[in-house]
């Protein structure tokens, strides 16, 4: 436990120091990382962490090294040509305390339509407490925080007592490669912080996820030939498939009841169309149709049965249909395939989060089981490492005018700077 007089040392740091960590963040939400651009912010990131005297590796994720590793999902249509993971190392003198990864992601999510956002997405908009822009809640300040908090303990006059991996990585918006690259890289630590908006709580659960396209083919004739049993339309018979998937949502969440943490979720599974594209020309029967669909999965239940379940549904939707039962629909993997997580066996840095937690809210630390899923999944699922997710408070993440908090960015960077300084310890500097 830290000495009120640390505390109060290292919270101070991080006050004179947040207009710098402010500037920081909209520098890089100004860097558009939207997957397959994520490598001038992360350039950014390289030195950023050079400058505080870390060992940077910088380096492109590679499929072929990942790919026969546990949590590997099949990677989207986006090129790997500019995919760059880093992570920034302190080491210290003599290693006393107990080592640490800061993990956060630096890809973002598309924008939509730029004239339905208030400003431009990648001109970060201070109005009040709240920054606007795409990425600066999910998750970019909150990644910008984790060397910002590292600063604070410095400034503070201390130096960490154990190692510290400050990694930075692409693809958790689709597949989590890019984290899983780090631990193939070798990367490891007694404990991972991943500071995702959570409000700030701790995360106790998240859900799996599935994506998966169904495709569909149709019979294409001049447009004045559709009719009368001449030609088939994809995109109508696509169109047909979608309410019987939908209804599985309703399925799955009645399965909630026999999860411990989850029966008194409102609605942990989501069954989401995100996209749908088909067609060629708008005077001909469509050839084509796809669906893009997300789904999410309870921890604990297998991804194999769930796929099974889904190429159930869409076999059984196609039969209903005289054009579709003999043509049936091919389901395509790609991107997520992630197993639902839980925190366990990590009453130590729980404790650890929760005294920190306190000491910056005076309040008791909350929990959340949420129905989103993180990159924490890695560590605790594949790495025997407890994976805490907590962060600030962010609202619309995905849509438009996505905003974070700043005075929770400032609360939570405390937190995490105090969590730094009790489970890597400190010593004078």
């Amino acid at each position: 436990m830290l000495d009120k007089d640390i505390v109060a040392a290292i919270t101070a740091a991080v006050d004179r120091g947040f207009d710098e960590q402010v500037r920081f963040t909209q520098e890089m939400v100004r860097c558009p990382s939207v997957r397959g651009h994520e490598h001038t912010v992360q350039d950014l990131m390289a030195s950023a962490m050079a400058e505080r005297g870390l060992a940077v590796d910088h380096w492109k994720v590679k499929v072929e090294d990942i790919k026969d590793l546990p949590g590997f999902a099949p990677v989207v249509d986006a090129s790997y040509e500019n995919a760059y993971n880093v992570v920034g190392t302190y080491r210290p003198a003599q290693r006393k305390g107990r080592s640490l990864i800061f993990n956060g992601h630096i890809d973002v999510v598309p924008t939509g339509a730029w004239e339905r956002w208030t400003t431009p997405p990648f001109e970060p908009r201070i109005d009040g407490k709240w920054m606007y822009g795409r990425g600066a809640g999910d998750m970019k300040s909150g990644l910008a925080g984790t060397l910002f908090a590292f600063d604070a303990v410095r400034a503070a006059g201390f130096a960490p007592t154990a190692p510290i991996h400050f990694q930075s990585v692409v693809e958790e918006e689709c597949t989590g490669n890019g984290t899983l690259a780090c631990l193939q890289r070798g990367y490891r630590a007694d404990c991972a912080f991943v500071p995702e908006p959570l409000e700030p709580k701790l995360m106790r659960a998240e859900v799996g996820l599935i994506w998966f396209r169904v495709h569909v083919e149709g019979d294409p004739q001049h447009a004045s030939a559709g009719f009368n049993n001449v030609g088939s339309n994809a995109i109508e018979k696509a169109l047909l498939l979608w309410p019987p998937i939908k209804r599985l949502e309703d399925e799955w969440n009645a399965r909630k009841v026999h999860h411990p943490l989850y029966k008194d979720h409102p609605h942990p599974i989501r069954v989401n169309l995100g996209e749908i594209s088909g067609g060629e020309w708008t005077s001909s029967v469509p050839s084509k149709a796809v669906l893009n669909i997300r789904v999410g999965v309870l921890p604990g239940v297998k991804l194999s049965d769930i796929q099974r379940e889904i190429e159930a549904r869409v076999h059984e939707a196609a039969l209903a249909d005289p054009y579709l039962s003999n043509h049936q629909p091919r389901i395509e993997y790609h991107g997520h395939m992630a197993e639902g997580y839980v925190l366990e066996n990590a009453e130590g840095p729980e404790a650890v989060l929760g005294r920190a937690h306190q000491a910056v809210f005076n309040a008791v630390l909350q929990e959340e089981i949420t129905s989103a899923a993180t990159d924490a999944r890695f560590f605790g699922l594949y790495q025997n490492t407890p994976g805490l997710v907590y962060g600030p408070i962010c609202e619309r993440p995905h849509g438009f005018d996505e905003r974070v908090d700043l005075e929770s960015v400032k609360a939570v960077t405390k937190t995490m700077a105090l969590f730094l300084a009790e489970w890597c310890g400190i010593e004078r500097l």
